[in-house]
C-alpha cells in the first residue's frame, strides 16, 4: 500500500501536513517498503482549506500519510478520501516507520489497514 510521508529532507517526517511542500511516498507491504516518488506542493496562494484540498488531491493514491502533525479539519478530509491519517506527534524517522508498517502487516493488521491494502490492490486507494 502506498504511504506518504511529510518530510523536509527525505528522510524525517518533520512537517505539519498543511504545510508541508514536499511528500515523500512508499509501497510498504509485509516484506518488503520500496521509495515511489516525492509528490511536490506549489506555494500556497488560497486559504487553509485550499492547501488542505491540494494535498489531498496530490496524495489521492495513498492509502496512508503519516506527519507530525495533522489537524482535525485535514484529517477528516483525508479519511473523506479514503486516506488514512497518522500523526507521529514529533520528529520520526520514515525508516522507522516503514519499519513498524511493517511489523503489523506481517502480523494481523487492524481492520482499517486491511481495508487499506484491499483498495489499494483494487487499485482504489
Amino acid at each position: 500500500m502506498k504511504v506518504a510521508f511529510t518530510t523536509s529532507n527525505g528522510v524525517a517526517i518533520d512537517e505539519n501536513f498543511r504545510k508541508s511542500t514536499s511528500f515523500t511516498v512508499w509501497d510498504v507491504g509485509p516484506d518488503e517498503a520500496y521509495y515511489v516518488t516525492t509528490v511536490r506542493i506549489a506555494e500556497d496562494a488560497g486559504g487553509e482549506d485550499d492547501r488542505i484540498a491540494a494535498r489531498v488531491t496530490a496524495l489521492s493514491g495513498c492509502s496512508i500519510v503519516c506527519a507530525r502533525e495533522i489537524s482535525g479539519p485535514a484529517a477528516a478530509k483525508l479519511v473523506a478520501n479514503n486516506i488514512h491519517p497518522m500523526k507521529s506527534g514529533a520528529t520520526s524517522s520514515v525508516e522507522e516507520v516503514i519499519d513498524r508498517l511493517k511489523d503489523v502487516l506481517r502480523g494481523t493488521p487492524a481492520p482499517w489497514i486491511r481495508k487499506a491494502q484491499i483498495m489499494d490492490a483494487a487499485g482504489e486507494g
